[in-house]
């Protein structure tokens, strides 16, 4: 049976982290470089980091910022976002992804990403964000914000 752990990162990348980076740079992607000086240089950029294992080994991991363009409304983005792979196709993307939406939820309007390749466009896309132009980014995703309370 296979055991998925998601956990949110607070004061440490995991220790398995460089296995992760050596697949995305394999991989061709320095994402995962970038994750780890940002997150040494300036962690409070991050809203939140998750980390999903899969029987124990780091499967893929992701993190919310808030939106780097101007946007019209408050935005986060979904960034240094990836999925080894070996663990792809297994719901450890989906499990991320679905962290950081409840993260955000109530908190700001729009939830962005780029996707950068054909594959990253499905997989957004089936995660229920919808592709837009003339924007630096390239899906979004609405998020319902919370009435007031009443009284308030």
């Amino acid at each position: 049976m296979t055991i998925i752990s998601l956990e949110r990162v607070a004061d440490i990348l995991p220790a398995d982290f460089p296995a992760l980076e050596a697949d995305a740079k394999a991989d061709g992607h320095a994402h995962m470089t970038r994750l780890a000086a940002e997150f040494a240089t300036d962690r409070a950029m991050f809203h939140a980091i998750f980390t999903c294992h899969l029987d124990g080994r780091l499967a893929g991991i992701g993190a919310i910022t808030n939106e780097p363009a101007p946007a019209p409304v408050p935005t986060w983005r979904m960034r240094r976002f990836y999925v080894h792979q070996d663990y792809r196709r297994r719901k450890v993307g989906r499990a991320i992804a679905d962290a950081l939406l409840r993260e955000a939820a109530g908190k700001v309007a729009i939830v962005t990403v780029h996707a950068g390749n054909a594959g990253a466009v499905r997989f957004w896309e089936a995660m229920g964000f919808t592709g837009i132009d003339g924007q630096p980014w390239s899906h979004q995703a609405h998020l319902p914000i919370p009435e007031p309370a009443a009284g308030s």
